[in-house]
């Protein structure tokens, strides 16, 4: 895979040294991320939205109403900017402004368009399921003709990309590195809680296989 080109937009002016441009960076923070925030202009008002995405090979994957603003935006073919991040550590210095995270962000420039044809519609929503639990497409009722009409689904082309990584320990100025203050790393790990049933769901129903929604 090719790296993506460095751009105005792109290239990291703070921390450069931290900043990486290869597609399989890149892209293995989008796939393991779960949800990203799509940041975009109306007017002079500026809006940044949570939403959750997927990739499919060299685009992003967004879906929602057909009514949703952010929706709307990008099937016009506006600009839009997305990020996501990572958190892997607490990084606790022994001086206040050297405190830190470890951690592992993205940020991507483009324009979308809408995802119209019925079956490239219904693959887009089956790789947004499958991002979001592996598995789950085969094992719930999929998505009809009415469905389809009532949900939108936009792609946008990933061409201008940058990845973002800090890692390791805290870095104190050597004169106050023997202060009696502890310093460190206190790792960030996302775990899944007991699985809780819906009300309206048989108890003779078993969860599906739990290792297959757990993201390394």
């Amino acid at each position: 895979m090719a790296d993506f080109s460095i751009t105005p937009k792109t290239r990291l002016k703070r921390k450069p040294d931290r900043g990486h441009y290869d597609r399989a960076t890149v892209y293995q923070i989008i796939d393991q991320a779960l949800i990203c925030h799509v940041g975009f202009v109306v007017g002079t008002q500026p809006f940044v939205i949570p939403t959750l995405h997927a990739r499919q090979g060299d685009r992003l994957l967004l879906h929602g109403s057909p009514g949703s603003r952010l929706i709307q935006h990008i099937q016009a073919g506006h600009p839009i900017s997305v990020s996501i991040a990572l958190l892997d550590g607490f990084v606790l210095a022994k001086t206040v402004l050297n405190h830190s995270m470890n951690y592992r962000s993205v940020v991507l420039f483009g324009a979308g368009q809408a995802v119209t044809g019925y079956e490239e519609k219904l693959a887009a929503l089956e790789c947004l399921t499958e991002h979001l639990a592996p598995g789950r497409w085969q094992q719930a009722r999929q998505p009809d003709g009415k469905d389809l009409n009532s949900t939108a689904v936009v792609a946008m082309d990933i061409i201008e990309a940058s990845a973002k990584i800090r890692t390791g320990e805290p870095k104190d100025d050597p004169d106050f590195q023997g202060l009696d203050v502890w310093a460190g790393v206190v790792p960030i790990i996302t775990s899944l809680g007991k699985p809780e049933p819906a009300a309206y769901c048989l108890r003779s129903t078993p969860f599906p296989d739990l290792m297959k929604y757990i993201r390394g």
